[in-house]
């Protein structure tokens, strides 16, 4: 649950509705009763930063999936949550954008409110569980297929496809040399270049199997410059490693909490630091789940300039590249800035 005594510091609807235009009251009232009911402000709360399927929420709020359906359709019926289908599971959001236009001023206004507010350690808890459990999955997947990895690579987005506009992107955002990260090198295609363009770079990876993978063929290119890491971006922040340019290459969508990982890398970025990533579009083909492990079908670019902004960091330069097999990759440029939502 939300922790007591925050929620007496969100903005009352009576205050946000003096700075809006004057509605439908039928509207306001759809509106302000789907938020009105505390079970259903704390699954805004948790909706805040990830997705998660009716089963995931009625274990993370240890309910009836029946009762936490019944929630679900009256949020989305007062469109403050977005459904998307990715393979057989229904996927919960919050919806960035009402139906309604006269009402997304009343709903941003919600969902800052929420922002700024605490979940109960408990709930917390239950969320790092979820998210624990995701990741167990996605990095099995990777030490069990690594000899697979250029070919299932191969079937969505080849590097030889699109390496060379990362490559020249990577050239108009630096800003300084010291360190640079890769987060989730793979087979390191893009180590190379990282090396010319930086002192030091460090390859981080939370398979041990795809870490090694990369370190012999980084090796057989004679790159002496990189430090290699086996962990995730927590572990990078308990080093307290500040990079000048993170790359995140074709990792968001195999990850289980997106914006989780936005955020740490923020924290990763020295003052003037670049976060570049190159991630699918969203899309529609659900076989990459099974064929490459992919957690979710892309990104609309909305969503990482959301993340983003939360993260405190700001929207820089963007590449939209389209792939012979009708897949599209998004080149994204993120640095610190304003944290405004």
């Amino acid at each position: 649950m939300l922790k007591s005594g925050v929620m007496s510091s969100l903005t009352p609807f009576s205050a946000i509705a003096e700075d809006i235009a004057a509605l439908d009251i039928s509207a306001i009232t759809a509106l302000s009763k789907a938020a009105g009911d505390p079970l259903r402000m704390q699954v805004l709360k948790v909706l805040q930063q990830n997705a998660y399927g009716v089963l995931e929420l009625c274990q993370i709020f240890d309910i009836r999936q029946s009762a936490m359906s019944h929630h679900l359709k009256i949020l989305a019926n007062a469109g403050l949550v977005a459904t998307r289908r990715e393979g057989t599971t229904i996927f919960y959001r919050r919806n960035p954008r009402n139906g309604n236009a006269d009402l997304q001023p009343l709903q941003q206004a919600l969902f800052t409110s929420l922002d700024k507010a605490a979940l109960d350690e408990a709930l917390e808890e239950h969320l790092k569980q979820i998210n624990k459990e995701r990741a167990t999955a996605s990095v099995a997947f990777f030490n069990r297929n690594v000899s697979l990895f250029e070919e299932n690579q191969d079937l969505i987005a080849s590097w030889s496809d699109y390496g060379a506009s990362v490559e020249s992107f990577l050239d108009s955002s630096i800003g300084a040399a010291g360190t640079a990260i890769e987060v989730g090198p793979g087979y390191g295609q893009f180590l190379g270049k990282l090396c010319e363009s930086f002192e030091h770079v460090v390859a981080l990876d939370n398979s041990a199997e795809m870490l090694e993978q990369c370190q012999n063929r980084a090796q057989q290119q004679g790159l002496g410059n990189i430090e290699f890491i086996l962990g995730d971006t927590e572990l990078a922040k308990q080093r307290g490693i500040k990079a000048d340019c993170l790359s995140l290459n074709m990792v968001l969508h195999h990850n289980p909490a997106p914006a989780e990982i936005i955020t740490d890398c923020a924290n990763l970025l020295a003052p003037g630091g670049v976060l570049l990533i190159t991630d699918l579009c969203a899309h529609d083909q659900e076989w990459v789940k099974e064929s490459c492990g992919d957690f979710w079908l892309g990104f609309e670019p909305e969503e990482l300039t959301h993340w983003a902004r939360l993260a405190g960091l700001v929207e820089g330069n963007s590449l939209y590249l389209t792939q012979r097999n009708g897949f599209r990759i998004q080149l994204r440029q993120f640095s610190p800035g304003s944290t405004a939502a």
